[in-house]
């Protein structure tokens, strides 16, 4: 029997460092003492609380969110915002003498939707030329308009109607009528 050569050895080196570099990956990314998990059994679908814990049971329990639904949270008096976790004093709930507790509250109707927000345009000169109609001057940022009444400025807002005090205008998205005064700034 002949020696293997220097190149044959070089390979059988290499394929058992390899060998040993997989084993080491295998090992390093499964986690230790784990078996892969069985398929579950029909002893595992009997009714209770640690059942439908550990395992995957699709049928609703109703005793079991009959309990949850039965808790009733405390708190433990901890502000979870603040960094130092100071105690916080918890005042209960008052509840309205007219709602019987367990008694589903009744909708007071639909809520008022907010009032729409100003229009931000500034009043701030007014052109009157004999015989024309009066131009008011209106400004929103750095946009500055010339407008006389029905026209619309910055493509929302319908000017109405122009005095030498205040010019009205109408918002066009949701039909609010606002007051501009002549701004002395």
């Amino acid at each position: 029997m002949t020696a293997p050569s220097g190149s044959k050895i070089k390979i059988y080196a290499a394929v058992v460092l390899s060998l040993a570099a997989v084993g080491f990956v295998v090992r390093a990314v499964l986690p230790q003492g784990t078996a892969p998990a069985a398929a579950p059994s029909a002893a595992s679908y009997t009714h209770g609380k640690a059942a439908a814990q550990g395992s995957l049971d699709p049928r609703l329990h109703l005793e079991l969110l009959a309990a949850t639904e039965s808790v009733k949270y405390e708190g433990r008096g901890i502000n979870i915002f603040s960094a130092n976790g100071e105690p916080v004093k918890i005042e209960p709930v008052k509840v309205s003498p007219l709602h019987k507790p367990g008694a589903a509250l009744a909708p007071s109707g639909p809520a008022a939707p907010p009032p729409p927000p100003p229009s931000n345009l500034k009043f701030f000169g007014l052109v009157n030329n004999k015989g024309g109609k009066p131009r008011a001057f209106l400004s929103h940022g750095d946009d500055v308009w010339i407008a006389n009444e029905g026209d619309v400025v910055n493509r929302r807002y319908k000017v109405v109607r122009i005095s030498v005090r205040e010019v009205e205008i109408e918002d066009l998205l949701n039909s609010h009528h606002e007051s501009i005064p002549l701004s002395q700034s």
